[in-house]
């Protein structure tokens, strides 16, 4: 009896052995499911907010992408065309990340390359075909030039008719520089050849292609036989004719605009036009001297304006193509816009007034004054050359040598030097009065004979 209860107590213990072993290892698996729990929800949770994230990002660069299409690429063709039109910036800055802006400010960068070719290849044929057309108006305005100035001189009938003519005739030099002008900016050559012309003769004619030249007032202070090169001359008739153009037409009516010739000290000759307008803002006066400059190859039609405004890019292309300079953005003296030619000495060339005289309209060169001599108020005495040179110079206390004053120097030969003659207006005016007359004399007798 003994011996059975020692072994069913040795089974209970084995028992309950086995059974707390078994309740640890449960408890263990279920500490680890718990733990593998909690993991599960921490990398759920973790998944939600990535997904978050990443539909937040996506509505961010959604709305990035809507903005860029509907207001950052639609203006990139107007902030080509000036940077008065800025292009709008990212639409929530601080929140795109750095890859999303490299890649939306790529697209915009991409786009206004493609853009910009695009537009040049439309303007290169654009300029193509104005240049033809121009060029082609331009040599008919040239035939007609010479119709009107052959008929001119052959035609005596009555001086109403004359001056009708004279005004067909004026009517076309304005249509011609308008259409040179426009040949020019499409990048053709001028369209005319001249010889070497003298600065006076070319300014005047430059100002008689435009409509109000009577206001223009030239003065010149250069000598008579000073020319411009015929290489050069009517680019530079072209040039002076576009800037007295724009004086006289930002300027009122009953003001006059000087036009002065002045030679420098280094060489130069220099045109300066003056109006008393109302002058430019600082924004024209930038703009306007880009396009005078030698930088204007790459402006385009389109950044002319509506209407186009050709005349400052003509001069700039001039300027490049043949080494003058000008310049606009000074003050005139009265208030307006001084615009100065400045022709180098490797343009300008010196003619022979009496192989080549020049016209009676270039305006005459101004007298310079002469300067005075003060009276010495020792007399002096003559000394012959030998006995200057023998004649120590006196020092003066610090040993320095002083210059000797020495009295004005007669006229070789006993001769008296040339001075400059006023012109007489009397005379002046008995001439041309003689020349009309003789003209109409002529005149009368041909249209007598033609009635015999």
């Amino acid at each position: 009896m003994t011996v059975v209860m020692a072994v069913v107590a040795l089974l209970l213990a084995l028992s309950r052995r086995k059974q707390t072993r078994r309740n640890r290892e449960m408890d263990a698996a279920l500490k680890s499911a718990e733990s593998r729990t909690r993991e599960a929800e921490s990398r759920t949770r973790f998944a939600d907010s990535r997904t978050r994230e990443a539909e937040a990002r996506e509505e961010r660069l959604r709305a990035e992408v809507t903005h860029l299409v509907s207001a950052r690429l639609p203006a990139v063709p107007l902030h080509l065309i000036s940077s008065h039109h800025p292009i709008p910036g990212l639409l929530n800055k601080g929140q795109a990340g750095p890859e999303d802006a490299e890649l939306l400010d790529s697209v915009l960068t991409r786009v206004s390359e493609m853009v910009l070719k695009e537009r040049r290849r439309v303007d290169a044929a654009a300029r193509a075909a104005l240049r033809g057309a121009s060029q082609d108006s331009q040599a008919l305005s040239y035939r007609l030039q010479s119709e009107l100035d052959a008929l001119q001189r052959e035609f005596t009938g009555s001086r109403h008719l004359t001056h009708r003519m004279l005004a067909a005739d004026h009517l076309n030099e304005q249509n011609l520089r308008l259409i040179q002008r426009t040949a020019i900016v499409c990048g053709a050559w001028p369209g005319h050849v001249r010889k070497d012309t003298y600065v006076a003769e070319l300014v005047t004619g430059a100002s008689s292609r435009l409509r109000g030249f009577d206001r223009i007032k030239i003065n010149s202070r250069i000598a008579s036989n000073v020319g411009i090169v015929g290489r050069a001359a009517e680019p530079i008739a072209v040039a002076c004719a576009e800037l007295m153009a724009n004086a006289l037409e930002h300027s009122r009516d009953d003001l006059a605009v000087d036009v002065g010739l002045i030679q420098s000290g280094n060489g130069n000759v220099c045109i300066t036009v003056d109006d008393a307008g109302k002058g430019m803002t600082a924004e024209a006066a930038t703009r306007g001297a880009r396009l005078v400059s030698a930088d204007t190859h790459d402006i385009m039609l389109t950044e002319l304006g509506d209407p186009p405004s050709q005349g400052f890019a003509a001069i700039g292309r001039l300027v490049a193509d043949y080494g003058f300079h000008v310049s606009i953005d000074h003050s005139s003296p009265y208030g307006g816009v001084r615009a100065v030619v400045t022709i180098p000495p490797n343009l300008l060339a010196s003619i022979d007034e009496e192989a080549e005289p020049p016209s009676a309209m270039a305006p005459q060169a101004a007298v310079a004054p002469k300067a005075e001599r003060r009276p010495s108020s020792v007399p002096e005495t003559p000394v012959d050359d030998d006995e200057k040179s023998r004649t120590p110079v006196p020092d003066s206390a610090d040993g320095l040598p002083q210059r000797r004053r020495r009295g004005p120097a007669g006229p070789a030969g006993g001769l008296a030097a040339p001075t400059y003659r006023a012109p007489d207006p009397e005379r002046s005016l008995k001439a041309w009065s003689e020349f009309q007359d003789g003209l109409e004399s002529g005149r009368t007798g041909t249209d007598l004979e033609e009635t015999q």
